[in-house]
């Protein structure tokens, strides 16, 4: 099995630095509002990786945090005069919907900032015993960025140049800085902001030092791949190997990879140019198993571009799949024959082509792309090959492959029994029932069901309108 390492900027065996084990960090979202479509990339491409790391008998201990301290979760609580914890933890749970709904599996640990800021003050405490870092005046904690004789070494980039080209990695008090490019590791509380307690003043932790501090925490010092979006690479990235490496005296992290950006119509997603888009948006008007088909069907290293004609593509290569599967469930309750007949033993063996090339394409980088087109002539020759006249055997066999690869890439191959309408009007009555009672986590509740179900509510003054994503 080969990964792209973008710390050696070549594809690599992958050798686990335990036998039969895998340690795999993944930078999970900022939870201030809904994740977008470009924070589900990463969630997606990672946990078909895991996924095939399982499929191929490795134990994987994944972790996946969520930052639940940061100024745009500050800044959302002051908005709504309530505590940061109030808007961590809605979007945290509304993080989870969302992930369940694009069959993303939940990660072994998923860690909180807030609850790990004592094994944060304890490694800031080891870089200023180790003279990595230094505190300010007014209680800042600054990392030796020139200290550490690695720097650079993922992002390939050279400290002189940063230098040159005015780039700072600036997030407080320059003037209290030793060098320009010194980065924070603990700051001082403001007015109104979250603070705990350290030997340096009441503050609360810089991002990069959370990472990793809960990858030592929860996988150890030393892990095999270390993942996220591009955007993290410098400084995140470049900023978490130089803390712990300094902190702990081991190499961090094996490998590294990193997906590309996801841009809209060929532009970069934004909310000023209106190109925007939420999961929740999305799931609006596509089942979310077709955004994650969407997601795969390019190779996780390559820009890639959303719009409305390739969704509905991915619409349709996702129903050829999902019908074929059915057909062949089908066929098995209708087939008769119990024993194999040679030519279908012969057909199976033809079959295991697929599955290799299936399996060699998910080898080299975890190329999904082609491991999707392999996906489509196992797909080709299920149609053409299994009828009602075919054994149950020949049939099961190749219902079990077809659904082992597509599980690899976390595709659900049984559609979704449609609800009927005389359903949907009885769980609005009970909702509308729910709301006088002033139950409205059960109102919530079943808003929240039927647009599982693809059921969009709209409360209007005539009443409450439905209709299908």
């Amino acid at each position: 099995m080969k990964i792209y390492n973008t710390l050696t900027k070549t594809k690599e065996e992958f050798v686990p630095l335990e036998e039969g084990k895998v340690k795999m960090y993944v930078c999970g979202p900022t939870v201030y509002n809904l994740i977008h479509i470009g924070n589900a990339r990463p969630m997606i491409v990672f946990d078909t990786v895991r996924r095939y790391m399982e499929y191929k008998g490795y134990e994987v201990n994944y972790v996946s945090n969520f930052t639940d301290v940061d100024d745009k979760i500050i800044k959302k609580a002051v908005e709504e005069g309530v505590d940061s914890s109030v808007i961590s933890n809605r979007y945290i749970e509304e993080c989870k919907k969302d992930m369940e709904a694009l069959n993303v599996k939940p990660a072994t640990t998923h860690p909180l900032a807030t609850n790990e800021i004592e094994g944060m003050v304890d490694m800031i405490s080891t870089l200023i015993r180790k003279k990595y870092a230094y505190p300010a005046q007014d209680g800042t904690v600054y990392y030796r960025t020139r200290s550490f004789q690695g720097y650079g070494k993922l992002s390939h980039k050279n400290l002189d140049d940063l230098q040159g080209g005015n780039r700072s990695l600036l997030v407080s008090g320059e003037e209290q800085k030793e060098d320009p490019l010194d980065f924070v590791l603990w700051k001082p509380r403001k007015a109104g902001e979250p603070a705990w307690h350290s030997p340096w003043c009441d503050g609360r932790p810089g991002w990069h030092i959370e990472c990793s501090v809960m990858s030592k925490r929860y996988l150890g010092e030393e892990i095999d791949i270390h993942a996220g979006g591009e955007d993290l690479v410098f400084p995140h990235h470049e900023n978490e190997i130089a803390q712990s490496e300094a902190a702990n005296g081991k190499n961090f992290a094996k490998y590294w990879m990193h997906n590309a950006f996801l841009n809209i119509d060929n532009k970069k997603m934004s909310k000023s140019a209106g190109n925007f888009f939420t999961v929740r948006d999305i799931s609006e008007k596509y089942d979310l198993q077709v955004l994650r088909f969407f997601m795969l069907s390019a190779h996780y290293r390559s820009p890639l571009n959303f719009s409305a004609d390739l969704m509905e593509a991915a619409k349709n290569g996702l129903e050829r799949i999902v019908t074929a599967a059915e057909r062949l469930k089908e066929l098995t309750g209708k087939a008769a024959g119990e024993q194999l007949s040679d030519n279908e033993k012969s057909l199976l063996a033809e079959a295991e082509n697929y599955k290799k090339k299936y399996e060699l394409a998910m080898e080299d980088d975890f190329n999904t792309a082609d491991a999707i087109s392999a996906i489509f002539e196992l797909v080709k020759f299920i149609n053409t090959q299994v009828s009602e006249e075919s054994s149950k055997p020949f049939a099961e066999a190749l219902y079990s492959m077809l659904f082992t690869m597509a599980d690899i890439c976390g595709l659900i191959l049984e559609k979704k029994k449609e609800i009927l309408d005389e359903e949907i009007e009885n769980l609005i009555q009970e909702r509308q029932q729910a709301r006088k009672d002033k139950n409205f986590a059960r109102a919530d509740e079943i808003r929240n069901q039927l647009l599982e179900q693809g059921i969009l509510l709209e409360d209007t003054r005539e009443g409450v309108k439905w209709k299908r994503a």
